[in-house]
């Protein structure tokens, strides 16, 4: 009895420490100085990236928030047949960041790790710097640009450069959002001196 019990203790202690999922989200998403209290690892992650692929935090903390709303295992909505019948998720974003398993596992076999997680900060922001690296490689997008960022992150990188992204205007206004997001975010983190 006593090594069931064992057992337990251990497979619940490993459960709450296993995936970087960072537990519950922030408090206060309108407050980065807020967010990197709550979650010291979570501007640990950007600043690696940051330092990695060059996408400043704000913009990194301003695209999770959109994403996600820093929940680690975000999933997007079911849809429905007839308003009630379920018929699975809208896709298979999930994460931190959102990732869709395709460009997920593009991404692994790439510079990801091979037990890369997307409920995992560290993994999901490389995973944003590595996809907006190549927005800047692939279509000149500046890497301190959220709003453009935002788009090809959004459509995709042929997507974006088709410009699939002007006949959205709900798009267009997210992406605004996301921006102004992000210069907010800036300026909150130079204040409390976080970056």
């Amino acid at each position: 009895m006593r090594s069931h019990f064992g057992a337990l203790v251990a497979l619940v202690f490993l459960a709450a420490c296993g995936g970087g999922g960072g537990g519950n989200p922030p408090r206060d998403l309108d407050n980065a100085c807020s967010i990197v209290k709550q979650h010291p690892k979570y501007l640990s992650a950007m600043k690696k990236t940051e330092r990695k692929w060059g996408i400043p935090v704000s913009v990194q903390m301003a695209t999770i928030h959109q994403e996600s709303k820093f929940v680690a295992g975000a999933k997007t909505p079911h849809k429905y047949a007839l308003g009630v019948i379920p018929m699975g998720r809208q896709s298979s974003a999930y994460g931190y960041a959102q990732a869709l398993d395709g460009t997920w596992e593009e991404y692994k076999r790439g510079p990801g790790r091979r037990g890369a997680k997307r409920n995992n900060i560290r993994d999901a922001t490389d995973f944003m710097g590595w996809y907006m690296d190549k927005s800047y490689r692939v279509n000149g997008i500046s890497k301190k640009d959220a709003r453009n960022q935002y788009l090809a992150y959004h459509e995709g990188h042929a997507g974006w450069r088709r410009g699939s992204h002007n006949s959205k205007p709900w798009l267009m206004r997210t992406a605004d959002s996301v921006s102004a997001r992000a210069v907010i975010y800036d300026r909150q983190l130079r204040a409390c001196r976080k970056i």
